[in-house]
């Protein structure tokens, strides 16, 4: 390609609205262009970038055996009726009518739709397994989208589908998928950790997230350095405290902490670590009737040490708390007589369900709420002021330092990108769209499924964030739009300089390399800085100066300068550079 035939649009600042590397470097580099909120225009460059991602993605799932198809980005809202996802996915799915008043949904993903061919076209285990996967624009409706395509609302997903006899066959499927994963990740050349996580509102048991590794990813990736530990913050356990309890060693005291309502205030006014307080949180669960009124609710205390945040994810998995809320400021002085900041476990007005992290039924001393307004109560005990917690169960984020559940360390968080996740899922679709085979036996079972996504637009994306410098962007080769670039200096004035550059890049064509001729006579400084910006990771520089000493320059984008190589070892150079 010669850039004169290509659209080069850069720009020297990015739109006020970036607010990210990677949305900035993409829009600036002529990448993307935004259409409206959270829909972008692919532009020639970074389409470039797509199809490669999507071509390694391809073959690596080829090869391990998956059959590709397309499934329609319009769907009948009828099958996703039958899963109930239609109600339940809430506004993110975007749901339309047609002419004739027919619901149909914009698709975010395609469990129903697969499932739908899946209980058409599979009648007997003799056909499984099967594993049906498609490159697909994908629409979810995004209440703030932001970060440019690292969270747009239309965006280009791999979905891939697998369907099995029985739960051995279908975690083995899963096992083949999480190591095509490996290999992809491992091809893009990017810095990334496979961690378990929680499946979310998708469904299934067994999950995993590909994260690549940026310090400015949105999620918290927790792992062990001693070993092969990593999960996301959702799902890593935090084990219980070593050894027994302390026994009581002060007195219960209340004591006035006026206008200190945080663990924070309380500890800094009584002089004593943050540690030695305890946080209550009052959730609230409601029983509703058929018509989907209130007919009960639920008031639930958590309790927690001062200094740790809760995880949202645990506490749903906490029997009872599927569906928790927040409990309202009402139903808060209802229960405990006094405004949220000074609420405890001690003398409440009505009863709630109590629910103890690990770490606080491990303490003693520790400090609460008086559930009087400016008051504490110090010196609080287990068993001598508070009955043994009936409930207790790891309901917070893991920090630093907190032992790994491996028992080979202690553990650290980093930032992360989540660029695919794997699952199984179970019977949960199939069962819901009564998606059958007969075995062996001749008797219907429900198929075993798995569900595995790689986000294809999101990742040029984190690979940005992850590999960039005040000069732009700096592709791995195996994502770069253009692997090399040629960069001629004056060509319009020195015809001995056309002549190596255009002979340089017919050799290069010729070897299959893909290269990209820029011939816009364009000043060297400017002609720099857009190459620099786009990221094209090999540049050749061919001035007349070099030339009449047999050279040209080569420089890779980490460089910070050109070194000189011989015009003729300039095809074998690059070639080598290319393999190694």
């Amino acid at each position: 390609m010669k850039a004169s035939q290509f659209l080069i649009s850069t720009l020297k600042e990015a739109p006020a609205d970036a607010e990210i590397v990677s949305h900035k470097l993409m829009m600036r580099a002529g990448m993307i262009k935004k259409l409206g909120a959270g829909i972008y225009n692919y532009m020639p460059m970074g389409l470039r970038v797509i199809r490669k991602v999507e071509a390694i993605v391809r073959e690596e799932m080829n090869r391990a055996g998956a059959v590709e198809l397309t499934m329609p980005v319009v769907q009948p809202a009828e099958l996703w009726q039958e899963t109930g996802r239609f109600d339940k996915m809430g506004p993110e799915l975007l749901r339309i009518k047609d002419r004739h008043d027919r619901d149909y949904v914009v698709q975010p993903t395609s469990e129903e739709v697969v499932t739908d061919i899946a209980r058409q076209e599979i009648k007997s285990y003799k056909q499984l397994p099967k594993n049906l996967y498609q490159i697909q624009t994908k629409f979810r409706d995004e209440r703030r989208p932001r970060f440019g395509l690292m969270r747009g609302r239309e965006f280009i997903m791999k979905d891939a589908y697998s369907f099995d006899r029985d739960p051995a066959a279908a975690k083995a499927s899963y096992q083949v998928m999480a190591q095509a994963y490996r290999k992809i990740f491992d091809r893009f050349g990017l810095t990334y950790r496979a961690v378990a996580a929680d499946s979310g509102a998708i469904g299934g048991d067994l999950s995993e997230e590909f994260q690549v590794i940026a310090a400015t990813g949105e999620d918290a990736i927790v792992y062990c350095p001693g070993s092969e530990y990593a999960a996301n913050m959702e799902k890593a356990e935090a084990l219980a405290p070593a050894g027994p309890r302390p026994p009581a060693s002060q007195a219960m005291t209340t004591v006035a902490t006026p206008d200190k309502s945080t663990c924070a205030d309380v500890a800094e006014l009584l002089g004593v670590p943050l540690q030695t307080t305890v946080k209550s949180l009052v959730m609230a669960t409601d029983t509703l009737d058929a018509q989907g009124m209130v007919v009960k609710t639920q008031v639930w205390l958590l309790l927690l040490r001062g200094d740790h945040d809760m995880n949202e994810v645990k506490v749903g998995k906490v029997a009872g708390l599927a569906d928790f809320r927040f409990a309202t400021v009402p139903e808060i002085e209802d229960h405990f007589g006094c405004k949220p900041g000074y609420l405890g476990p001690i003398g409440l007005k009505k009863p709630v369900r109590l629910v103890v992290d690990r770490e606080v039924a491990a303490m003693h001393d520790w400090i609460c709420g008086a559930n009087q307004p400016d008051f504490h109560i110090t010196g609080v005990n287990w068993e001598r002021d508070l009955p043994e917690p009936d409930v207790v169960v790891d309901i917070r984020n893991v920090v630093a330092g907190d032992a790994s559940p491996d028992g080979m360390g202690v553990l650290a968080i980093e930032r992360g990108i989540e660029v695919g996740h794997v699952f199984y899922l179970g019977t949960k679709y199939s069962k819901a769209m009564n998606a059958t085979f007969l075995d062996v036996n001749g008797k219907p079972q429900f198929m075993e499924m798995g569900c595995y996504g790689i986000g294809i637009t999101r990742l040029p994306a984190a690979a940005i964030e992850q590999n960039h410098d005040e000069r732009g962007i700096i592709w791995p080769d195996a994502l770069a739009p253009f692997t090399v670039v040629l960069c001629p200096i004056s060509p319009d004035r020195f015809p001995e300089v056309k002549a190596a550059a255009d002979k340089l890049y017919a050799d290069l064509l010729a070897a299959g390399v893909d290269v990209i001729l820029d011939d816009r006579c364009e000043r060297p400084g400017a002609m720099f800085a857009d190459w620099e910006l786009i990221g094209v990771p090999h540049r050749i520089n061919i001035g007349d100066r070099g030339l009449k000493e047999g050279q040209v320059e080569y420089q890779h984008r980490r460089d910070s300068v050109a070194s000189k190589i011989a015009l003729t070892d300039a095809l074998s150079f690059l070639m080598t550079k290319l393999t190694s």
